[in-house]
This record gives C-alpha cells, sequence and structure tokens, in this order.
C-alpha cells in the first residue's frame, strides 16, 4: 500500500458485504478514513471495526438503507461530522428482484429497485456535492453492470437501473466538472454476494462462469476491483471524468449468454 488515500474521506455504500466489503478494505488499506453503510447495520460496525484494528485508520459503520431520501441525506452529514468533510463517494449499494421474465415483473419491482439504484444515488450525488464543493473538489465512482451492455435475461429492470445510473454519472461529469468533481462509473465482474453464492451452491458455475472471460478467472474483490476504486478516488485520476471502465477481465469483449435453463416454467410464470 503507498497511501493513495491518505487525508481522503470516503462514503463506500454496501461496504460490509461482497465487492463492497473488498473496497472498503483496499481503501482503507490505501488511508482512507471510511463510513461504511447498508441495510444491516451490524455488519458494517464490524467491518469498521475490522478496518481501525487492521489498517489503523478511521473507519465507522452505519445502517442506511439507500432507498429511503432521508438516511441517504443522515449517511453524508455523518460522514461529514465524523470526519470533517467528504471527498469521495462510492455508490456501490444494489439490489435485484425475483429473476423472472420482463413480462412477468411488477411495477413495485421496478420502482423498488430503482429506489436503490438511481434514486439513492441521486439523493448522496446531491447531498454530496456541498460538501465536495467545500474541500475544492471530489470523486463520485457509481457502479454500472455488463448487464445492462447484453440485456440480461430476468434482469430488466436492475438494466433500465444501471442504464439511469450511467447516464446520470455522465450528465454530473459535465456540470460538476467546474467544481472539480470528477464523477465516474466501473462496470465490474467479481465475487460479490450472488456470485460468490451461486460458486458455492451450484457445482460447475465457476467455471462455466469464466469459460469466455480472457483472462479466465473471476474478480477478487480486495485485489481486482478495489485498486480500480482507489485510482479513482485517488489523484492519480485528476484529469478523469465522465468515463465508464469496466473491471471484469476482459468480459465485455465477448459479453455473455444469460437464457435461463428453465425458460420454459418461466414462461409459464413460475419463479
Amino acid at each position: 500500500m503507498s497511501g493513495l488515500l491518505e487525508g481522503k474521506v470516503a462514503i463506500v455504500t454496501g461496504g460490509a458485504k461482497g465487492l463492497g466489503y473488498g473496497i472498503s478494505r483496499r481503501m482503507a488499506g490505501e488511508g482512507a478514513s471510511l463510513l461504511i453503510t447498508g441495510r444491516d447495520g451490524a455488519a458494517t460496525e464490524k467491518v469498521a471495526k475490522e478496518i481501525r484494528e487492521e489498517f489503523g485508520t478511521k473507519a465507522v459503520g452505519m445502517s442506511a438503507d439507500m432507498a429511503v431520501k432521508e438516511q441517504v441525506e443522515a449517511m453524508v452529514q455523518r460522514a461529514v461530522d465524523e470526519f470533517g468533510g467528504l471527498d469521495t463517494l462510492v455508490t456501490n449499494a444494489s439490489s435485484l428482484s425475483d429473476n423472472v421474465l420482463l413480462e412477468h415483473k411488477t411495477d413495485e419491482m421496478l420502482d423498488a429497485t430503482l429506489k436503490m439504484g438511481v434514486w439513492g444515488t441521486w439523493w448522496a450525488m446531491r447531498a454530496a456535492l456541498p460538501h465536495m464543493k467545500k474541500r475544492g473538489g471530489g470523486s463520485v465512482i457509481n457502479f454500472y453492470s455488463i448487464d445492462a451492455d447484453t440485456g440480461a435475461w430476468l434482469h430488466s429492470d436492475y438494466n433500465i437501473n444501471k442504464m439511469g445510473i450511467l447516464g446520470l454519472t455522465r450528465s454530473a461529469a459535465v456540470e460538476w466538472g467546474r467544481f472539480n468533481i470528477r464523477v465516474n462509473a466501473i462496470a465490474p465482474t467479481g465475487l460479490g454476494q450472488v456470485f460468490a453464492r451461486l460458486v458455492e451452491e451450484v457445482p460447475g458455475f465457476l467455471e462455466k462462469a469464466t469459460a469466455n472471460n480472457p483472462l479466465k478467472r473471476a474478480g477478487d474483490p480486495e485485489k481486482d476491483i478495489g485498486p480500480v476504486v482507489v485510482f479513482l478516488a485517488s489523484e492519480m485520476s485528476a484529469f478523469i471524468t465522465g468515463e465508464m471502465i469496466n473491471v471484469d477481465g476482459g468480459q465485455n469483449l465477448p459479453g455473455y449468454v444469460s437464457i435461463p435453463h428453465n425458460l420454459e416454467e418461466l414462461e409459464k410464470g413460475a419463479t
């Protein structure tokens, strides 16, 4: 570790599990003071304690639901109150609805997905803006997905959500550059919560999932995804904004086939 984030204050949403956990650890290892949030408050506090003890950096855990505006705004204020300001916002938290076909998705599913994603990101960014302006700039790192590019089966609401976040990312990059606030997105493919569970539960899933990945492996949250977040949060990326970076071992090049094996059952409405 080289202290790339020494003196920086960051929020990592969904930062106690999956990809967020690895990102939190990597940022802490580079010296960032962290507010780690998620709906599981006990998990965020546990990870914050782990980080304080292992890295000797400041870290606080907090329960916050990105689908609730008041909690998102309170999250940003908590970071400022704890650490004196805010430099980086990492909007990793997201959710998936039931794996059903587009014609079986409900309005409630789409609404819940957009609340956690587009709306949560919108609220967090707008709450962070005045504090980043006071610091003379900042970095927002949003999360996109290869699913949206490939139109992944059974994820129609999620795909809509991710496309919206990408549009928000580019709009903010254009408008907030005047404040020296950089806004970028990454599309990671790694051993997040859902991916890791499938690897554990489904024999041969890892081999099948990485078969057409040029690097032939799944990304490690801390070793593969975390460094790219650190780069975008650090001054090394001071002249980069409005970009979407694939962090997926080249998976975006061939894409992937997501047609479900149980399509006939799904067409009948089974979940």
